[in-house]
């Protein structure tokens, strides 16, 4: 008889057991987990971008740089009536060139034969009998400081050099001043669309397509018509250390000018 309690929890145990499995367990801390994963991956979907309704805009910007590099081509051209003579004559000029342009600090890096060219000179155009020969000998130079242009052509000129064939100016940090100019011409573009689609009682949504073309010229001189609106911005850029202002040097006739880094973006957004 003391057995029979003992039997009747078990039994209960059982009959709980059954009642659990036919009903269905409560959640698990699994489920539990899942059901929340669901909410989560539904706030993360990106609506789809409408492109039913859209506004084409274009955004230019200009970052106008004083330049703070130049290339220098300079140029030994020699005659003589034989080839060791005018060999010797080019040869020597040359030497003095470039001591003159060492003398200024230019490393030697920076300066390097661009073209080479021996040929012989006839008795005139359409004869075959030559006279002598002819060496030019062209000198290319990079100069890391911009305000010695005028001082470098006259020392050059004055150890020999009997021809100036290139000066041309630029600057070193083309690729910052290409990104500033893109951004400036991205922010006119948005601000612009913004505005035409408030004007019909809309808002720029999304961008459905994007055209980009970035370039540079050069302005030896002064730079006008610089434009400030919604679709064009333009901005100067201060000169870096030892490039000068940008205005004709007291030295010598030669003016830095600036350079001109345009983007123009064209640009489809969708309205909302």
């Amino acid at each position: 008889m003391k057995h029979v309690p003992t039997l009747i929890n078990a039994g209960l145990c059982c009959i709980l057991i059954f009642i659990l499995l036919a009903f269905g367990l409560p959640n698990t801390p699994v489920q539990a987990a899942q059901s929340t994963v669901t909410p989560t991956l539904q706030a993360v979907a990106q609506p789809v971008c409408d492109t039913t309704r859209s506004v084409q805009v274009s955004g230019t910007a200009v970052v106008n740089v004083v330049p703070d590099r130049a290339s220098i081509t300079l140029g030994v051209q020699s005659n003589a009536t034989s080839i060791s003579t005018v060999q010797l004559i080019n040869t020597t000029v040359t030497e003095k060139v470039f001591a003159a342009l060492k003398a200024m600090n230019i490393e030697a890096k920076d300066i390097s034969t661009d073209q080479y060219i021996t040929e012989p000179v006839y008795e005139s155009y359409d004869s075959l009998t030559v006279k002598g020969y002819r060496i030019s000998n062209s000198i290319a130079v990079t100069l890391r400081d911009v305000s010695k242009t005028s001082d470098l052509i006259a020392a050059a000129l004055g150890a020999g050099a009997n021809q100036i064939i290139n000066v041309e100016f630029y600057t070193s940090e083309l690729r910052k001043y290409r990104d500033q100019a893109r951004d400036m011409a991205i922010k006119a573009a948005q601000e612009k669309a913004q505005t035409l689609a408030s004007g019909v009682g809309a808002e720029a949504g999304c961008v459905i397509h994007i055209d980009e073309n970035t370039w540079s010229s050069y302005y030896g001189g002064w730079y006008g018509s610089s434009q400030n609106s919604l679709s064009n911005v333009s901005q100067n850029v201060a000169p870096s250390a030892g490039s000068g202002d940008g205005s004709m040097s007291e030295n010598g006739p030669v003016s830095l000018g600036q350079i001109s880094v345009q983007a123009t973006v064209d640009v489809t957004f969708g309205l909302k």
